[in-house]
């Protein structure tokens, strides 16, 4: 598991696997959000299976697949919704953690700056400046 920390609240992450679950209790996380699409991986990696595992960790389990056409104001606005709503950090993961950034910027649009937000993300190895334009009229509406 390569968890990338964007604020101490919420972390990303490249896809995982059910033998990830473990490491990813003890390392302090309440709750795990599957931003992957399951047609993106065998059966092995898809969101039940992860669930499953999740879940006999104690860990709460959210999925909301996220490609470029459901990147919509309602499902950033029920990203930020599942990740405020839980107890503890967040551990959110896709196919290399880019889409749970993104999601993650525009949720915050109207509380950061673009310049704190692609800091945060750029922190953690997300580069996200062509963003910024739609950051920034997030942040005038």
């Amino acid at each position: 598991m390569d968890a990338r920390v964007i604020t101490p609240r919420y972390s990303v992450s490249p896809q995982i696997s059910a033998e990830d679950l473990p490491a990813i209790a003890a390392a302090g996380y309440k709750t795990v959000i599957c931003n992957r699409p399951d047609e993106e991986v065998p059966p092995s990696h898809q969101a039940e299976a992860i669930r499953a595992a999740a879940e006999a960790e104690g860990l709460r389990f959210e999925v909301l697949p996220l490609t470029h056409q459901t990147m919509t104001p309602d499902n950033v606005a029920l990203q930020r919704e599942l990740y405020e709503g839980c107890e503890g950090p967040v551990l959110a993961y896709c196919a290399s953690g880019t889409r749970c950034s993104v999601v993650w910027a525009l949720s915050q649009a109207c509380d950061m700056c673009a310049d704190d937000i692609l800091e945060k993300t750029g922190a953690a190895g997300y580069q996200l400046d062509g963003l910024r334009p739609a950051l920034e009229t997030l942040a005038e509406d």
